[in-house]
């Protein structure tokens, strides 16, 4: 857990390392069963004869692992406001039961609000590598983030862009 980061902590190059999460079969069917119904993912016996020659987890799962596992850096708990998208999202390699998974994400860019109220955002590369150091998915994606608090302000409540309805 990393301690709470506001938009003036982050710095292009910084890169936060999450812990390692390893991915069992009876995990990769059942995500697959719900999101990604293919037999490369859910029937060992189809996946043995498929291109991949064993069950293989849907790329959407190794993507919200790779979220899930930075989330858990605790990078986001203070500052976290959202995400407008993914700005490119690459499979490099196909994820298998057993395989343990880590996430490097590199700060590759912090822009400031463009005007008063508006929000800060830091864009970040995200890397997931398996047990052997080998690149299974890269992602980019911009995030909103907050400032650190004023200590002379009280919280005045959440903001428009923080959901409150109007």
């Amino acid at each position: 857990m990393t301690a709470d980061l506001y938009f003036e902590d982050f710095r292009v190059g910084q890169v936060i390392e999450s812990a390692k999460k390893t991915l069992g079969e009876a995990e990769i069917v059942d995500f697959a069963r719900n999101y990604a119904n293919l037999p490369y993912h859910t029937d060992p016996e189809a996946a043995a004869r498929s291109m991949f020659g064993g069950i293989v987890a849907p790329g959407y799962q190794t993507a919200a692992l790779t979220f899930g596992l930075f989330v858990d850096t605790g990078t986001f708990r203070a500052c976290g406001m959202g995400s407008p998208g993914i700005d490119r999202l690459r499979w490099l390699k196909p994820v298998r039961a057993g395989d343990t998974l880590q996430v490097f994400a590199e700060i590759v860019e912090v822009s400031p609000a463009r005007e008063e109220g508006g929000r800060d955002a830091v864009r970040i590369s995200y890397e997931t590598r398996n047990q052997n150091g080998e690149t299974v998915m890269t992602l980019t994606s911009l995030h909103f983030v907050r400032r650190r608090p004023s200590h002379d302000t009280a919280p005045s409540g959440p903001t428009r862009d923080e959901g409150l309805d109007t």
